[in-house]
């Protein structure tokens, strides 16, 4: 009897025992299993492929780290070291509510179908945990049931995903897209954050790539935590050392051999000695002392991509900083270095823009494919540009004009001088004649619904009613709605977005891409008035419930008071992103035509979102 009784408070004590310590890089490597769909090597998670994601995995699973911030590049395998291996953990090893933070529900649903729902597929221990199948589970795309705890899936653009929901894991992905404040209820972050409260041995992990120095929020995040960097060892001297761009040594014409020199003994090792020492790499922390672990990783220290990816990349973006054109840096300094990229204060100058002024000695140059109009209205007045665009979005200033009237009654005359001037052709040198293939008019202020009427049954003629976005992160075009009174179609434009874009293009220097022309001829509208609106205003930052962000005001000269020009140009750029015309040399765009319609080919061409052909 008494041995029954042993045996019986043997069994009992043996089910509620903790669980020995086992650390998440320690979990992975016994039982993830990486999915076909997700991975170039399916099979066994190993660790040791990518040893820079050993600590940074052990941190999130250390009982006395609350917070875990991830600031890195692109290529490092993030989501499945820093999101993904600590959901299947959790799941089978420490069962707990989990929340996985998305920058919207649309990112959300992509990351469950494509990368969650996988990993539960090939990973035993978590397939008879998670009944994923079963329309009688309670499993959904965004909410995944387990015994003990659940994963649920949000947007930080959704509010109503972030109310109260007591959660004791944190998985926050992309931190720097998620936007300034979910609806009116402030920061999605702070908000998921509150849920944890609860939680005694509650945890946190941000992930980012990072974006503009001032606005991103991982960078913010990482200031305020240990700030590790990744340090390798010197295959010759073996001095530990954070991998930089600057120790980068290469030749441009040949890029068979390129390597690092070491910042203590000065030798030059191959990619391959210096990838040989990672396994005696770590992080070396700024403050070791501060709670929050922060981690930092560029793609030099990445063993999924290699150097030579990262100095093409870094040649074909240095290329386009040459002619003015700075984004592709912008991106490569994001997503290669993983640090963020400091904005100039963006702004031009009229007098600049009116030197580069030239003669056409034509009414639309040859090089011209279509023409798109941009329409600003005002109680008294319309002032209207007529752009003429090239391949890859070299644009030409065809006409500006003002035609005067009282705006707020449809039977003044003014009306039919707009309809009119949108109507008339343009004759290249070679008597070839363009109409205006697209025009947006502004339908703001206090003409919307006389624009509503104008647009309307003129629909067939590309002729839309447009207004700008409060959102100064929002899509530069969002899908048109028909909700007003006349039931016309009307496109908000992301008009912060396009002013960017302008600004980028008209800083560019020489003719291509991307560069804007403008005429010397009388007669055109292109006068000192005209390039002292268009360069009326400059990009500045601001704050909204303590979150910053980039908003263009007007400049304080007294010059620059009307911005009537930058409106104009704006919206005529807008009317060629929703028509989705081909901006193709005429013989690239034969030769797709071509592909297109060889046997065996789909037919039809892409469009960008919004558009409407």
């Amino acid at each position: 009897m008494k041995k029954r009784t042993a045996d019986l408070l043997s069994r009992v004590f043996s089910v509620l025992k903790p669980p020995p310590d086992l650390k998440l890089s320690e979990w992975a490597d016994n039982f993830r299993q990486l999915s076909s769909e997700a991975s170039a090597e399916p099979g066994r998670w190993r660790t040791s492929k990518a040893p820079y994601q050993k600590e940074i995995m052990d941190a999130i699973t250390d009982i006395d780290v609350k917070k875990v911030v991830v600031m890195s590049a692109a290529q490092v395998g993030k989501t499945d070291a820093m999101i993904l291996n600590p959901i299947g953990y959790y799941i089978h090893y420490e069962p707990s509510p989990i929340m996985v933070l998305q920058p919207t529900i649309q990112m959300a649903e992509t990351f469950s179908k494509d990368r969650l729902s996988p990993m539960l597929r090939d990973t035993a221990v978590l397939t008879d945990k998670v009944n994923d199948k079963s329309r009688n589970s309670g499993n959904t795309i965004l909410q995944k049931i387990f015994p003990g705890g659940h994963v649920t899936m949000v947007g930080a653009n959704s509010p109503s995903s972030l109310a109260s929901r007591p959660i004791r894991i944190l998985l926050a992905d992309e931190i720097d897209r998620y936007p300034a404040t979910a609806g009116s209820e402030g920061d999605p972050l702070f908000l998921a954050a509150k849920r944890l409260t609860t939680f005694w041995n509650r945890k946190e992990v941000d992930v980012s790539t990072p974006t503009i120095k001032g606005l991103s929020r991982i960078e913010v995040e990482y200031e305020n935590s240990s700030r590790g960097k990744w340090n390798a060892p010197c295959p010759c001297c073996g001095e530990l050392q954070p991998l930089t761009w600057s120790g980068i040594v290469f030749n441009k014409e040949d890029l068979s051999e390129i390597g690092y020199v070491c910042s203590k003994c000065g030798v030059i090792s191959s990619e391959v000695e210096w990838k040989e020492g990672f396994e005696d790499g770590c992080f070396i922390h700024e403050n070791p002392e501060n709670p929050v672990k922060g981690f930092h990783l560029n793609t030099l220290a990445s063993t999924l991509s290699t150097w030579r990816e990262v100095v093409e990349k870094f040649l074909v973006a240095n290329e386009e900083v040459k002619k003015g054109n700075v984004e592709l840096m912008k991106v490569w300094t994001n997503t290669e270095l993983g640090e963020t990229w400091e904005e100039d204060g963006e702004t031009i100058e009229d007098e600049e823009l009116m030197k580069r002024r030239e003669n056409y000695n034509c009414e639309i140059p040859y090089d011209v494919l279509y023409l798109t109009a941009g329409v600003d209205t005002q109680d008294d007045r319309f002032e209207i540009e007529v752009v003429g665009w090239g391949p890859e979005y070299e644009s030409w200033g065809i006409k500006y004009a003002v035609l005067y009237g009282d705006t707020g009654n449809m039977q003044d005359p003014v009306w039919n001088n707009l309809d009119i001037f949108l109507a008339q052709t343009f004759e290249k040198p070679d008597g070839t004649k363009l109409k205006i293939a697209a025009t947006c008019i502004d339908s703001g202020g206090h003409r919307s619904n006389q624009v509503y009427k104008f647009c309307k049954p003129r629909f067939n003629r590309r002729i839309f009613a447009i207004k700008g976005s409060n959102d100064s992160a929002a899509a530069y075009i969002q899908k048109p709605t028909k909700n007003n009174r006349e039931q016309a179609y009307l496109f908000t434009i992301g008009v912060d977005t396009g002013k960017s874009w302008l600004m980028d293009r008209l800083k560019l220097t020489e003719p291509g891409p991307g560069f804007c022309h403008f005429p010397r001829e009388d007669g055109r509208g292109y006068d000192e008035k005209y390039f002292k609106g268009l360069s009326s205003e400059k990009k500045v930052m601001r704050y909204k419930m303590g979150r910053p962000y980039f908003a263009w005001e007007l400049k304080d000269k007294g010059e620059h008071k009307r911005n009537e020009a930058l409106d104009c140009r704006n919206y005529a750029t807008a009317a060629i992103e929703i028509t989705a015309l081909p901006l193709k040399k005429p013989e690239e765009t034969e030769r797709k035509q071509q592909t297109e319609n060889t046997p065996g080919k789909k037919k039809g061409r892409g469009r960008r979102s919004g558009g409407i052909s």
